[in-house]
């Protein structure tokens, strides 16, 4: 069982590093770049062998998701500060968005076909850029343009569910394009990162009810 449990954390941990990502953004307009292009990047990540790969492999996810380990940590410790009260509440958000999405599989597939069709955009636009490689690094995904992509796959397709996740924040923040259009592609990521966490077996009420059953897996993954 300690294996799965390793793979529930790891995908916990994307949900949570999504949800702090959306209160940064919405609270000071700025985030860490390396966490963001992680959370971004994982969206693209379609066949993974290992759960590990969706961000970066065994050896990347204790520094790709160093902040959303971070704030899992602070869960399981009962820190109840207002910020990761917020947080918590974002990732139930998108724990309830994806089980919306299990009942919609059009929508499911429209997501899909959507993300196929923003990967080879992310491609274009690194093979515009003289000083990159064949190889597409993550940051080639946070490109505005894909960036812009990605707000309106979202609006195309989840803000159409009844249920909404309410982001507050620094109404200056909220109210500049383009980081209402990363909110929403943060959103996304978390909601397929609640999508990995229910194919490795994971619960709503597992997360509520057995946080110290994830202590030994933030041991071991933090320290890999």
């Amino acid at each position: 069982m300690s294996r799965q449990h390793d793979e529930q954390t790891i995908a916990l941990a994307g949900m949570f590093q999504a949800a702090s990502l959306v209160d940064q953004v919405a609270h000071r307009g700025m985030v860490p770049q390396n966490s963001y292009e992680a959370c971004i990047a994982s969206l693209f990540v379609t066949s993974p062998q290992l759960t590990e790969d969706v961000y970066g492999g065994v050896s990347e996810v204790p520094y790709t998701l160093s902040l959303g380990l971070r704030h899992l940590q602070d869960m399981v410790d009962k820190n109840e500060s207002a910020q990761n009260k917020q947080i918590i509440q974002y990732v139930l958000g998108m724990i309830m968005l994806q089980r919306q999405l299990d009942k919609h599989p059009d929508v499911l597939a429209k997501i899909g076909e959507g993300i196929d069709a923003i990967a080879a955009k992310a491609r274009y636009f690194n093979e515009q850029d003289e000083s990159s490689s064949a190889v597409l690094e993550p940051v080639a995904y946070t490109h505005r343009n894909v960036i812009a992509a990605l707000d309106n796959l979202y609006q195309e397709t989840i803000s159409h569910f009844s249920f909404r996740i309410q982001v507050g924040g620094d109404p200056r923040h909220l109210q500049n394009t383009e980081n209402a259009a990363r909110i929403r592609a943060l959103l996304l990521a978390g909601i397929r990162a609640a999508l990995l966490w229910r194919q490795v077996g994971g619960k709503r009420w597992h997360m509520l009810f057995f946080r110290s059953r994830l202590k030994p897996s933030l041991r071991r993954i933090i320290r890999a």
